[in-house]
């Protein structure tokens, strides 16, 4: 059973993260810890990063609306209600974003755009009340996203 999963790579899609394998050329952790080619239906291993953390960033900036209204808002200015820990951990989640987008090869100087931005919603975030207000029309993680896309579209380089 272990053979036909690894034939066909998918498990490798679920499995293993890194583009890379820290064990010995030619032996059988090597073999298991190596991605394969993408799965089929997969165009690349980080588009399934990719929608990961679009789904992360719409939770975090723009999950819910106001209604009657076209204000969205998301999880990151509720959570800068709380005092203290709120925006500890939106800070957390947003640089888990960054830590993915370098993982998948984003420049220095873009990572350093994304930590700016993380950094000023963190400054944000961090006035009582107001901070939440001003989460809702600085969205970060989204700013982010549109990085990573721009990114990973000219790596792939133009379309066909």
């Amino acid at each position: 059973m272990l053979e036909n999963l690894a034939a066909d790579g998918a498990w490798q899609a679920l499995v293993c993260h890194r583009p890379f394998s820290r064990f010995p050329q030619g032996s059988i952790m090597h073999h298991y810890t190596t991605p394969a080619a993408p799965p089929p239906g997969m165009a690349s291993y980080s588009s399934g990063s990719e929608a990961r953390l679009e789904i992360l960033a719409r939770l975090l900036d723009s999950r819910w609306r106001v209604p009657g209204t076209g204000i969205r808002f998301g999880a990151d200015a509720l959570m800068s209600l709380l005092p203290g820990l709120g925006p500890v951990v939106s800070t957390a989640v947003s640089a888990y974003i960054i830590w993915e987008a370098r993982r998948l090869g984003v420049s220095g100087g873009t990572l350093l755009r994304m930590i700016g931005n993380v950094g000023l919603d963190s400054l944000i975030s961090s006035v009582p009340l107001a901070g939440s207000i001003g989460d809702v029309f600085f969205r970060a993680n989204l700013r982010n996203m549109a990085l990573l896309r721009r990114h990973l579209a000219r790596r792939r380089g133009p379309p066909r």
